[in-house]
């Protein structure tokens, strides 16, 4: 049966030639298998991380504070010149989101005296691709030359290279970034000197997806949740010995919808020559497919996984082993099977695993390849449909189209449906290491796990274990902006303003009778944890166990708020009712807040001594989460104030930390919810905002930034204190409202302390209101941050900037909101346009037009390539701007203190 289905496919091809590529040679030409050859494989392995300079970071590994550095290349668009720029290069092109981060361009500046007579002026250019192995010499047993200072490194040893020098957090954010540019992500890391790998699910913990479901579109088939968690049927592709087909390419066109090709799976030009991996052999990456909910562009109705092992079964049999306990189907690509394959695959037996074979008769050894399939039929439960033959002749469309309806007809059947979590048991189980099994890792798990398992009801935990907040948080804010006003009335009644201060008083001393709640003691033993990786554990575990105890009553469809947009307006006016806020890690931090606030404003009022106070520490701890890059609240959202004293003690925590590097510039980000500016934050600079219409937390928060000591004199700062407004400001004018005044503060406070601001717009036209009052209020005071603003194309893919003409027409064009703005703030019609409000200077490149940020429809769309690069060129203008002093004058810590308490 099998034989005559080969030679009606050989007779009868389809006529288009198979532009995937000629030939996939035999991966693992530079890899033996385990315990053959340790010294090679060793060498190997030392040698590729000496030539990327990584050799430093095996010991004390690289952090993700090392890579979020801001130095002079942060301000440049280069191309790495040496092997060690590359791993720098990968990691800032990855930052940004940039869809050409695994394209790895080395430029090398070739000595004059050495340069051929004919290139001269020339530099010589080495391209560098992925799954540059797929063609290889075909003499597999001989090992190639390792790559040299001026010979080009694999990609995919690059990958591993760095996952390999690189701590915990950083490899996460390097899968996460990865994941946000629909790049095939590694699960199983190979480590062939130390002779183990690593099942990467602590690295996959941070991705979040989303998709619908069938039937099509509808609040109820909305779903988001993490990789690590949700089931999905899995496909492996393998390559047995040689094949004449491409895993990657075969993949690729799969994923692929209609005529437009994706390049999940990143392969070899084949014009470019044959550059064989070193070290990344035994790498299994992993894809999924996930439906918009649009029948014409869902492949499949369902997620769908795939997995992709790099190298020969033959050579990596324990990942291949994995591979066939976790996946409901393997498809192995092959000319020829030889006996020592066939008696692998026969220890498969009794497998529920489904096998495919897909063949290239015309360079295989036919008469074996039957005879050694006939035997395989009734071991793997085989029939003639298991086996697919391929041949140049072959049509690619329909090819692809046969493996779409397996896989899909696979899926629709009973099948083996693991999550990442169940993979990892899995893998455990065969003697891998699993990244997630540190002890520290787990301790802090568990420490999560006791909190968040007493979470039944949100409110009525925020009620009884988080009771600093709500109703006594909120009257005690409340006295402090009356006792405020008052001090700036002019001459107020001395009683009155006794009587603020006594119940001011009454209220934090409410406050400091309680004990901190058990769940808040849990929280403060898990980040005063005296072991660094413990702390950042737990506080990644607490932000996904939280996010986990909200998402039922979160989980909703960007539409349902997306259709409360009027129509012609540039905003959403989020309500309470439109926008719960979920729980998360800044109420605990707000609980601690507010112990230091209650127990401090009675030692200034004299009714504790200073020597009884027992929460004096809990600012240091927090410090130590901000220069961990973990995000603090500024300002509070649920009641709209700053707790001052709080902020003060960070800022002094952090003047004593920082020592005589206690320069800052303060850069921050203004707009309504959905505009984008904490994704624009996040990609200029790798910060870790949340993002997401609807979904976040509603106070502002700061990071701190370091700026590398060699570049600090020439930027004239230190540190960039970053600010994003949250969810503060809203999109619509109610007059002589209440919200809408505190918002006004706010925006005056959050620009106040700037000297970088950011304005980020859903429309042209669409200027706040209130940072409009705030400009307004600024413009008295003679305090005006250099601004920019940013004009975020939210719907389309790509279109075109503003011309300059254009950009003039934007800022004189007059607008209602600016002139009853004005009228509120008691400046008559003087001010009319944007132009006379912030002196824009459109030649000065003050308003930028970013494009969409999505290529293709979500939730399989990619970050588009004129989105990262418009976001390089709005970071390195900002950076000149701070530099070239065009920012007001930056400040130290105790300069930043005092304007805090100013404003």
């Amino acid at each position: 049966m099998i034989a005559s289905f080969i030679m009606e496919v050989e007779t009868t091809g389809f006529g288009n030639r198979l532009d995937w590529g000629k030939r996939e040679g035999m991966d693992g030409t530079n890899e033996a298998q385990d315990g053959d050859f340790p010294a090679v494989e060793r060498s190997r392995l030392q040698e590729m991380l000496s030539l990327l300079g990584l050799e430093t970071y095996q010991l004390q590994k690289l952090s993700l504070q090392d890579s979020l550095q801001i130095s002079s290349d942060s301000m440049k668009n280069w191309a790495p010149q040496v092997p060690k720029d590359l791993p720098w290069n990968f990691l800032r092109k990855l930052q940004a989101l940039n869809a050409e981060a695994r394209n790895t361009t080395m430029v090398l500046d070739v000595p004059p005296d050495a340069r051929p007579v004919e290139k001269e002026s020339q530099m010589e250019e080495e391209i560098i691709y992925w799954d540059t192995a797929d063609d290889i010499s075909a003499d597999i047993y001989s090992f190639s030359e390792l790559p040299t200072p001026d010979t080009p490194v694999n990609p995919l040893d690059l990958l591993c290279a760095l996952l390999l020098s690189s701590d915990s957090f950083l490899q996460q954010e390097i899968v996460v970034k990865m994941s946000l540019c629909q790049f095939a992500l590694p699960l199983v890391l190979p480590d062939s000197e130390n002779h183990y790998h690593t099942f990467l699910l602590w690295a996959m913990r941070g991705i979040v997806r989303t998709w619908w479901s069938q039937p099509p579109r509808g609040v109820g088939s909305f779903r988001e949740d993490s990789v690590v968690l949700f089931r999905a049927p899995a496909f492996a592709f393998v390559r047995m010995e040689v094949s004449s087909n491409s895993k990657s390419q075969l993949l690729n066109a799969v994923l692929s919808p209609g005529h437009r090709q994706r390049d999940c799976f990143w392969h070899r030009d084949l014009n470019l020559g044959t550059n064989p991996r070193e070290i990344a052999d035994g790498l299994v990456e992993i894809s999924w497919f996930l439906p918009s909910g649009r029948e014409d562009l869902d492949i499949f109705p369902e997620p769908v996984a795939f997995l992709n092992l790099r190298g020969d079964i033959g050579s990596h049999w324990l990942q291949f082993k994995l591979l066939t306990e976790i996946s409901s189907a393997v498809f192995i690509l092959t000319d020829n099977i030889s006996k020592k394959e066939y008696k692998l695959l026969y220890s498969m037996k009794g497998s529920a695993t489904k096998y495919y074979f897909i063949l290239s008769p015309y360079r295989g050894k036919r008469n074996t390849n039957l005879r050694f399939l006939n035997k395989l039929i009734p071991v793997l439960k085989m029939d003639h449909s298991h086996v697919l033959v391929k041949v140049s002749s072959t049509d690619s469309a329909s090819f692809v189209r046969r493996v779409r309806s397996i896989v899909a007809h696979v899926a629709r059947s009973p099948c083996r449906r693991l999550s990442l979590e169940e993979m990892a048991n899995a893998a455990r189980k065969l003697g891998l290491k699993v990244d997630e099994d540190c002890e520290e890792c787990q301790r802090a798990k568990d420490r999560m796990e006791r909190i968040t398992r007493k979470i039944k009801d949100l409110d009525a935990y925020r009620r009884d274990e988080l009771r600093l907040q709500g109703d006594p948080w909120r009257k005690a804010a409340q006295v402090e902006k009356e006792l405020c006003q008052v001090q700036w009335a002019g001459d107020p009644p001395e009683k009155h303003r006794a009587e603020l201060r006594h119940r001011l008083l009454e209220l934090r001393m409410q406050q400091n009778g309680h004990d901190p709640a058990w769940g808040v003691q849990e929280f403060i033993t898990g980040v005063s944890s005296p072991s660094l990786g413990e702390k950042q554990y737990f506080l990644r575990w607490m932000e996904w166990g939280l996010a986990r105890v909200a998402q039922p009553r979160l989980r909703q469809p960007p539409e349902t708020i997306l259709t409360l947009r009027p129509k012609h307006c540039g905003a959403v006016d989020f309500s309470e009712a439109l926008w719960p806020e979920p729980l998360g890690v800044e109420h605990f931090l707000r609980e601690m807040g507010q112990f230091y606030e209650a127990e401090s404003c009675l030692v200034e009022a004299g009714k504790l001594p200073a020597g009884q106070r027992r929460f004096a520490h809990f600012p240091g701890l927090a410090l130590e989460l901000l220069l961990r890059g973990l995000p603090l609240e500024l300002i509070d959202g649920s009641t709209l104030s700053t707790p001052l004293r709080w902020v003060t003690g960070l800022l002094k925590e952090l003047h004593i930390r920082l020592e005589r590097r206690s320069r800052l510039v303060v850069l921050s980000a203004l707009g309504v919810p959905g505009t984008g500016k904490s994704t624009l934050l996040n990609t200029m600079f790798g910060l870790r905002f949340a993002t997401g219409r609807g979904c976040g937390p509603r106070g502002a928060f700061m990071q701190l930034i370091t700026v590398a000591e060699s570049f600090s004199q020439d930027l004239g700062c230190d540190h960039i204190l970053v600010i994003d407004s949250g969810g503060l400001i809203g999109g619509t004018l109610t007059a002589a409202g209440e919200r809408f005044e505190l918002e006004a503060s706010l925006a005056t406070l959050i620009m106040g302390l700037s000297n970088v601001t950011v304005v980020s717009l859903a429309e042209t036209r669409d200027i706040p209101p209130a940072i409009l009052h705030a400009f307004l209020r600024l413009e008295k005071t003679g305090h005006m941050p250099n601004y920019q603003f940013v004009y975020q194309n939210l719907h389309e893919v790509s279109a075109p900037g503003p011309k300059p003409r254009e950009r003039r027409q934007l800022l004189d064009q007059p607008s209602d909101v600016s002139r009853a703005a004005a009228q509120m703030e008691k400046q008559g019609d003087g001010i009319r346009t944007l132009a006379d409000l912030a002196f824009c200077d459109p030649e000065r490149q003050h308003i930028w037009h970013i494009p969409g940020l999505w290529h293709g429809v979500p939730p399989m769309a990619a970050v588009s390539l004129g989105y990262s690069e418009a976001i390089f060129e709005l970071k390195r203008c900002l950076l000149e701007n701070i530099r070239n002093g065009l920012s007001n004058q930056n400040k130290n810590i105790q300069q930043l203190i005092e304007l805090v308490r100013r404003l």
